[in-house]
């Protein structure tokens, strides 16, 4: 394979790599969105290197397929405040870096995949939805790896009823000692949330992307996954701290068009397997290891399928 810097036009440009196998162009993509957060084009973070991205990237490369991944606003070569960008400009991002995949000679764009993880699934679901004019997307599929169906409001509460009994048993000793319920602290920092205005605001000292949340704890991805007319791969780990897999289901009896669910049982949020009880405090153990080989190798699978790409080639 070869790898190309790719400069997105916009405001701001965004920069990404166009990953290119050694097959004769034009051939099939795949445009791969991050997920949230301050992430960089192979989906890591300065703290914490998930790495999805550019696995995805080089895995789909030995299948014969090309993909494009970028930098998020503020990150890597892409200049911007990633705490300035709502959720609905990160879907306006993913568009314009669709338009630069098609403008590329080396692609097919009649044979382009839309993919994202976590956020970037509810993005990718987002713009596979828009329909007419400019922002109609000729997609041949779309691949969610830990999609949520639920409402955001919804899902952060159900994240801190998940996340709370994995604490360390010091913190959790210390939230019972100040009384302090994880889940309604949760909700009352939303609520303060949804009475700013501005980008940017300070909840607890801390600068949070403010817009973005107001518009994350609104959005309800339901009505984005009942738009999809195209084939629809997605994959939860039954071990997800921050995507219900029961999801899955609602997933499947949303999407119109044709629609694979799979649940895989040891499988984590980081895309990676965890045979112990899931945990935050697993993360980092969990990426010092590589995104998970099969679930690569199924996304790969499923694209050269959809795109048509010979079972031989």
């Amino acid at each position: 394979m070869r790898e190309l810097p790719v400069r997105v036009p916009g405001s701001p440009p965004l920069a990404g790599t166009l990953t290119l196998p050694d097959a004769p162009a034009p051939v099939p993509a795949v445009l791969l969105a991050a997920g949230s957060g301050p992430l960089d084009r192979d989906s890591n973070h300065r703290r914490l290197r998930f790495d999805v991205t550019r696995a995805l990237a080089h895995a789909l490369a030995e299948g014969g397929l090309a993909s494009l991944r970028y930098d998020k606003r503020g990150v890597g070569g892409s200049p911007g405040d990633w705490r300035a960008a709502g959720l609905y400009d990160n879907v306006d991002d993913l568009a314009r870096t669709r338009d630069a995949l098609l403008a590329r000679p080396e692609v097919d764009p009649g044979r382009i995949v839309l993919a994202g993880h976590s956020e970037g699934a509810v993005l990718a679901a987002a713009l596979a939805g828009r329909a007419g004019g400019r922002q109609g997307v000729p997609a041949a599929g779309v691949v969610l790896l830990a999609m949520s169906a639920t409402p955001g409001a919804d899902l952060l509460r159900w994240q801190a009823r998940q996340i709370a009994p994995t604490l360390p048993a010091p913190v959790r000793g210390l939230l019972r000692l100040l009384r302090t319920d994880l889940e309604a602290r949760v909700a009352a920092n939303h609520r303060r949330i949804l009475a700013t205005t501005s980008d940017v605001a300070r909840i607890g000292g801390v600068r949070v992307n403010a817009r973005w949340t107001r518009e994350f704890l609104r959005h309800d991805p339901r009505t984005d996954l009942a738009r999809l007319t195209v084939p629809v791969l997605a994959i939860t780990g039954g071990k997800d701290l921050q995507v219900p897999a029961d999801d899955l289901a609602v997933l499947a009896a949303t999407v119109p068009g044709p629609v694979e669910v799979r649940r895989v049982p040891d499988l984590t949020h980081t895309l990676r397997r965890q045979p112990r009880a899931a945990s935050l405090r697993h993360y980092r153990e969990e990426l010092r290891r590589p995104v998970d080989p099969e679930l690569c190798s199924s996304v790969v699978a499923w694209c050269r399928s959809v795109t048509g790409v010979p079972a031989s080639s």
